[in-house]
C-alpha cells in the first residue's frame, strides 16, 4: 500500500512559509520531503493563485501569505486558508508557545 497524506504538498509548503516568511526553498524541500524543483513549482503555483506574494530582499526572497483567501474548490470555499494554517500550526510538534510563536515547522517526514 502506497503512502499518502490528507494534505497536499502545497499545504505543507504553505505551512513552512507561514512558519518562516524568509525560509529558503532548499529548506522547505528538505522539510516537506520533495525536490527543490517541485518546491519551486509549488511556490510559483501559490504566487500565481494569489495565496503568496514573493518579494526579493537582497539575495533572498521574503514571502507574504494572504490567509484571508478561501480554498480554491467550491466545496472548500467557506473556510479561509488561514483557518487551515492555524489548525496545522497548533498541531505541529512543539506547537505554539505562550508568545504565539510556532516552535517547529511541519513535522512531516519524507
Amino acid at each position: 500500500m502506497g503512502r499518502w497524506t490528507f494534505l497536499t504538498n502545497h499545504a505543507y509548503v504553505l505551512l513552512c512559509i507561514a512558519t518562516d516568511p524568509a525560509v529558503r526553498l532548499r529548506d522547505v524541500s528538505a522539510r516537506v520531503g520533495i525536490t527543490e524543483r517541485a518546491t519551486q513549482r509549488i511556490v510559483a503555483d501559490l504566487c500565481d493563485s494569489g495565496y503568496v506574494t514573493r518579494t526579493r530582499v537582497g539575495r533572498r526572497n521574503q514571502y507574504e501569505l494572504h490567509t484571508e483567501l478561501p480554498f480554491r474548490r467550491t466545496l472548500d470555499a467557506e473556510p479561509s486558508v488561514g483557518s487551515l494554517l492555524r489548525v496545522m500550526e497548533s498541531r505541529a510538534p512543539g506547537g505554539r508557545g505562550a508568545d504565539g510563536e510556532l516552535a517547529s515547522a511541519t513535522g512531516r517526514s519524507a
